[in-house]
Formats: structure tokens, C-alpha cells, sequence
């Protein structure tokens, strides 16, 4: 699965949890607070994020990560190699 594709599905589970957001405002720049998610949003759209790709990693692994773009890259890193 690449990269993009990663960010499409995040980036669906943000416009879900967050039902009131602009898709165009869904950007590899900004981050889930950004866009208004509290702390509960943002584990779940981690979460949903994870299960859907069958992955599994400590969300301690997500506490310093700046944007969406480094939440798609953790991801992205996790599903094609193996690791967090």
C-alpha cells in the first residue's frame, strides 16, 4: 500500500470522526489539532487508521509526531516494513 493511498484512508477516517470538516482542509501540513480534533478524536481516527490496515502500534509511538504527513509516514513505515 502506498504512501497516498495511506493518506486517503486517514484522511477518510478524519472527514468521519470530524463530520463537519471541509475535505480540502485535510492536508499532510496540519495537524489532527489543527483540524479541531481533541484528544478522544485523535486516538480514534489512530486507531480506526491501524485496524483498517491491520497493523498494530504503541500510540505512545504517536505522542511527538507534528502533522498528518508524519502520522501517514509512521503508518506507511509500520504496514510495508513490519516495524514501528
Amino acid at each position: 500500500m502506498s504512501s497516498d493511498e495511506i493518506f486517503g484512508l486517514v484522511k477518510e477516517k478524519i472527514l468521519e470522526i470530524l463530520d463537519e470538516l471541509p475535505e480540502s482542509a485535510v492536508t499532510r501540513e496540519k495537524s489532527l489539532r489543527d483540524l479541531g480534533a481533541n484528544s478522544i478524536d485523535r486516538v480514534d481516527v489512530i486507531t480506526e487508521s491501524m485496524e483498517d490496515l491491520e497493523i498494530s502500534i504503541p500510540i505512545k509511538s504517536f505522542a511527538d509526531l507534528k502533522n498528518i504527513g508524519e502520522l501517514v509516514d509512521l503508518l506507511h513505515r509500520t504496514k510495508v516494513g513490519g516495524t514501528a
